[in-house]
């Protein structure tokens, strides 16, 4: 098999396809509660050494729970704790902006926070039962752009912050035009005009952010990318991606996975078709501004989200999935396909054992352990490149080297393949058994062995996920 590579340069790749998002997801998962020392006011240093060997680029605050989201109470020295309407719980608000900003430089992460824009329209998470007001206004999502970008914010320097935060990346509007358990937001009308509303009251704020405005289709399947690619206002438009095999009688759901790892491996094989699919329709009607597909992962029934996604077969589905979206790089800016740390749900890129106690120590996910390794041989500029056979493969350069990232979609035989470029390279590899399942107490078993290859020559093992770093 022939792996054919064209050396000429075509668009930047972003830094921000590998990004992980933190949301407070109270008793579902939980996952800052869990990540967080109560007894230290700090993170538990172990998240912190996990989160570093993954690498995340950016990392976005908030999900569903932004709707009922009121910054100020997560921010000085009382903290005002708030019921979690979406995820059900208490949160206490102990991380806030300062918490957060702090865990992203630690990790050395671009922040990118989620405001309230009017609850997105969602009359039950505005005025929801038994607790005050959470609509979020546009003068609150100022004064919250100000409190962290301003040098002479009166509230931040009262906290005993001096230095100004400095958040580039603000995402307006999170999943607006969906349903959400049997209730309905804003209108694509209604979200354009509230989303420009927020967009010039922020950058009155600071000039110079950038806006991240929502973009996806409505829950009847409307587009609504055309409309909101028309908004001055705004530099990106979003959209989030949860997806399944693709294919009728799927056996991705409950424990069937496990009764016929084959036909497992072909539902998992094809689940990349729909993303493909869905950024194709998207690009189609954006209109020049650029993508950012802020949350993105599978939705599968079954315990904690299905346990397939702990098997390595769910390793190299994601890792086709990735390739997709390097194959749309030069319209999607910022990317990711986890759920980024937790103790419970199996599309986490980082598992947290409950509690943080003695010699357990958080592990990577099959998704988290393919985002490190693309994430971290990777280059800047996109490159041609094609196959004859069952290797799914993209490529990229820096410089003097070519980086390719590969998935052997056989799941029995091992791939010989000849590259047209280089004399020296290092394979960057994970190879497993697509039905082994990463556990606490095998937690080692989806580890990178780095190989040097001559590569005019040289095989990829069944089911296995390469990085090849050449050599030109």
């Amino acid at each position: 098999m022939k792996i054919t590579v064209d050396l000429k340069e075509k668009h930047r790749i972003s830094p921000y396809l590998y990004m992980q998002f933190m949301e407070p997801l109270g008793v579902a998962d939980p996952s800052m509660d869990a990540a967080w020392n109560f007894e230290e006011n700090d993170w538990h240093p172990c998240v912190i050494d996990a989160v570093k060997d993954l690498a995340p680029t950016m990392i976005r605050f908030g999900g569903t729970m932004m709707d009922y989201y009121h910054w100020k109470e997560a921010v000085g020295p009382k903290r005002i704790p708030m019921i979690n309407h979406c995820w059900g719980g208490l949160y206490a608000n102990q991380a806030g902006t300062h918490e957060v900003v702090d865990f992203c430089r630690r990790v050395q992460a671009e922040p990118m926070l989620l405001v309230n824009m009017e609850s997105d329209g969602f009359e039950n998470w505005a005025r929801p039962k038994n607790d005050t007001l959470r609509l979020g206004t546009a003068q609150e999502a100022a004064e919250w752009v100000r409190y962290c970008n301003d040098p002479e914010d009166a509230l931040r320097l009262s906290h005993g912050v001096k230095e100004p935060y400095g958040i580039k990346y603000w995402q307006l509007g999170n999943e607006t035009s969906y349903r959400i358990r049997g209730h309905v937001g804003f209108s694509v009308d209604q979200c354009y005009e509230v989303t420009a509303r927020f967009a010039e009251a922020m950058r009155k704020a600071d000039s110079n952010l950038t806006l991240i405005g929502w973009g996806d289709k409505d829950y009847e399947g409307k587009s609504w990318i055309k409309k909101m690619s028309g908004l001055d206002g705004v530099d990106m438009l979003a959209f989030h991606h949860h997806f399944g095999s693709g294919l009728p009688d799927s056996p991705l759901h409950g424990t069937a996975y496990r009764d016929d790892p084959e036909l497992t491996w072909r539902h998992l094989m094809n689940a990349h078709q729909s993303l493909d699919e869905h950024i194709r329709l998207l690009r189609s009607e954006c209109g020049g501004k650029r993508l950012a597909m802020t949350e993105g992962h599978f939705a599968l029934p079954g315990r904690n989200r299905n346990e397939v996604l702990s098997s390595w077969g769910a390793g190299v589905a994601y890792a086709r999935c990735l390739n997709v979206i390097m194959r749309h790089s030069d319209v999607i800016d910022i990317a990711t396909m986890a759920d980024f740390f937790g103790t419970v749900w199996q599309v986490n890129a980082v598992m947290l054992p409950a509690p943080i106690v003695g010699d357990k120590k958080p592990y990577l996910q099959p998704v988290g352990a393919v985002m490190r390794l693309f994430g971290k041989y990777q280059g800047e500029r996109a490159l041609d490149c094609s196959c004859d056979s069952t290797v799914d493969v993209v490529a990229s350069r820096i410089g003097s080297k070519v980086f390719l990232h590969l998935a052997n979609t056989d799941m029995k035989k091992a791939q010989k393949i000849e590259l047209d470029i280089g004399q020296t390279a290092v394979m960057h590899v994970i190879a497993a058994d697509p039905t082994a399942e990463i556990t606490p107490d095998h937690d080692d078993i989806f580890q990178v062995e780095d190989i040097p290859i001559d590569p005019r020559d040289f095989t990829l093992p069944a089911a296995a996920v390469a990085a090849i770093e050449i050599d030109i």
